[in-house]
């Protein structure tokens, strides 16, 4: 049997799994990550991979973008402040002497996706995850699309709301402001409602809140905008909607899809699929421990 070790590192949690070539996870490890000291966390990673006895063949590195994924950094990413510009790759390669492959976690949910998810018998996949933040990703016959210098589908900046709403490092009219979990709770709250996350804005809305109403409205339509300029560009075959938001709120994916549908051309529309991601909240693992056993075949 051959192994392999997914790694999703987040602002709050660092996630280890070795995983088998059949994509089970054999054991998964999870700590507080050091969001403001790279070297702490890559020392504590070596140490939880030091214990496994099985022979590694490469780890698949998640973390948020947005990465140079040419040369394996991390750049301003606003939830890892200490870790800017720190070649992760390199320093973990060193400290476990085991390949590292660096993606942003949207993208190795799309791979992930791609090869066991509901994408795995077609050929053009395109993933979003709506959660904290809005991140894309898309896979073209199994293998990530990172365009000409690695940032293919860095979309959260995608600009659809002139003077629209902003949050954080996202400027106004952004998709990631208007139809993030984190933008949808924090529109609310700025409008007076006493929410702490979006299932409770949505919560309200159906209870007849027009503020919320409103505010849930404006992030379906504003993502399937969003979703609509990806497929008039890119034609996917699937478009597979993944993260908090999406799984969490009864209704939303399917009200995007409809959504969607009144906005692509006619040849489209029987063929288009918007759909919920059928895999758990592992899925960035697993599509790290993809990209590990792709790169060491």
């Amino acid at each position: 049997m051959k192994y392999a070790i997914g790694i999703d590192i987040g602002g709050t949690n660092t996630r280890i799994a070795l995983i088998d070539e059949k994509y089970e996870i054999i054991e998964r490890i999870q700590f507080p990550s050091f969001p403001k000291d790279p070297k702490q966390n890559i020392e504590k990673i070596a140490q939880v991979i030091g214990n496994f006895k099985e022979e590694i063949l490469g780890i698949g590195l998640s973390c948020p973008g947005p990465l140079d994924l040419i040369n394996g950094k991390i750049l301003e990413t606003p939830n890892l402040p200490g870790w800017w510009y720190f070649n992760i790759s390199e320093e973990l390669e060193k400290a476990t002497n085991i390949p590292v492959f660096l993606q942003n976690d949207a993208n190795l949910a799309a791979l992930a996706e791609a090869v066991i998810g509901e994408g795995r018998n077609h050929r053009y996949v395109q993933f979003l995850t709506i959660s904290t933040g809005l991140g894309s990703g898309q896979v073209i016959d199994k293998e990530i699309y990172i365009g000409s210098h690695g940032y293919a589908h860095e979309i959260a900046n995608m600009i659809l709301w002139r003077d629209g709403p902003s949050q954080g490092s996202i400027l106004a009219g952004g998709i990631e402001a208007i139809s993030s979990g984190t933008a949808i709770t924090k529109r609310a709250k700025d409008r007076g409602l006493s929410v702490i996350h979006a299932g409770q804005v949505n919560d309200l809305a159906l209870a007849g809140n027009e503020i919320a109403m409103v505010i849930m409205d404006e992030a379906k339509e504003y993502l399937a905008n969003a979703i609509a300029a990806i497929i008039s560009i890119t034609d996917p075959d699937i478009v597979i909607l993944g993260g908090s938001v999406s799984l969490k709120i009864e209704g939303f994916v399917e009200d995007v899809n409809a959504r969607v549908q009144n906005k692509v051309i006619t040849n489209l529309k029987d063929v288009i699929k918007v759909c919920k991601s059928t895999l758990s909240e592992d899925s960035g693992l697993l599509g790290a421990a993809c990209l590990a056993f792709e790169k060491t075949k």
